[in-house]
């Protein structure tokens, strides 16, 4: 027979309809309720951009469908079986590791929809799963991160290539801001990875795509009391108009899939800033259910199976 290992796939997780909203935002702010205009703001958001479908959960629930593909696909005495898991909404993190348990399954990996690692971030999804999957008698091997990965890289150095086409400039023309989610400064007192992990990816993907204007902006900072790290990509936007750039391409290398934080933040927000600043403004395509990217986990899984329990930058 063969060995049967469970696949928990972790992702952020978002409502799957607009009545949903207000849960899952609670549950983003550890129980508080959002006040009626917080409310209000985040459902315009998603009116504006979402038409009744929600897109993480769409590309989110069809990435691990392309995962398991790929992982049936394997001839090596393995049956792998995929779960979700969900930091912020149903079925959440500890739902999926039972489930791993009601299907008897012993022998687990975890994987993040995330490339960098942050104690907030991965971190915190990795700490969850592997409390719940300790109390059930399930062996976990994580995935810590897998920002180097040859297969990430190339996927964004395709997109950044064929990106480059919509502008007049070219590739000598044209300044590329890698962005991904801020995350509050006090990550910088802990030694957390996460900095060094952006623009270690961001100077692999210039690199290979022979890049050579670029800089990393933040975004979609939280509005909370403590200082988040910055600087603000509209900001950093603002900053290269007055230095006389006119053709701007961002490229969210800290997700992997279509949300509200690319579908509003950047394709709303950071445009509209863009057109007031007089400057050309794209964004390359998001990785979604991309074949290197459904690779890379699928290699990813089949590397730690046999490893022993524990998180692995990979």
């Amino acid at each position: 027979m063969k060995k049967k290992i469970a696949v928990l796939v972790m992702s952020y997780g978002t409502p799957e309809s607009m009545d949903q909203i207000e849960a899952y935002y609670t549950h983003i702010r550890r129980g508080r309720p959002p006040s009626a205009e917080e409310l209000q703001e985040l459902t315009e958001r998603y009116e504006t951009i979402v038409g009744g479908v929600f897109p993480l959960r769409e590309h989110t629930n069809k990435q691990v469908a392309e995962l398991q593909r790929a992982l049936d696909s394997l001839d090596d005495g393995c049956e792998y079986v995929c779960f979700q898991g969900l930091k912020h909404a149903s079925p959440f993190i500890e739902d999926g590791v039972q489930r791993i348990a009601d299907a008897s399954i012993h022998e687990a990996v975890g994987v993040v929809l995330a490339p960098h690692y942050s104690v907030m971030s991965v971190g915190s999804y990795i700490q969850r799963a592997a409390e719940k999957a300790e109390g059930l008698g399930i062996r976990m091997r994580f995935v810590k991160s897998y920002h180097t990965r040859p297969e990430l890289i190339e996927a964004y150095t395709e997109r950044i290539s064929e990106s480059l086409e919509q502008f007049e400039g070219g590739k000598t023309g044209v300044h590329v801001l890698f962005t991904a989610h801020s995350l509050p400064e006090r990550i910088l007192e802990m030694n957390d990875p996460y900095v060094d992990q952006l623009l270690m990816t961001s100077r692999l993907i210039a690199d290979h795509a022979g890049i050579s204007r670029w800089q990393f902006a933040w975004q979609s900072a939280g509005r909370t009391a403590d200082p988040w790290l910055g600087p603000d990509i509209l900001d950093v936007m603002t900053d290269l108009q007055k230095q006389g750039v006119k053709e701007i391409l961002a490229c969210p290398i800290g997700f992997v899939s279509d949300h509200l934080e690319i579908l509003y933040d950047l394709d709303i927000e950071a445009k509209q800033h863009a057109a007031k600043l007089g400057i050309h403004f794209e964004r390359v395509r998001s990785l979604n259910q991309d074949p290197q990217y459904i690779k890379l986990l699928r290699d990813l899984v089949v590397e730690l199976k046999d490893r022993p329990p524990g998180s692995y930058e990979m």
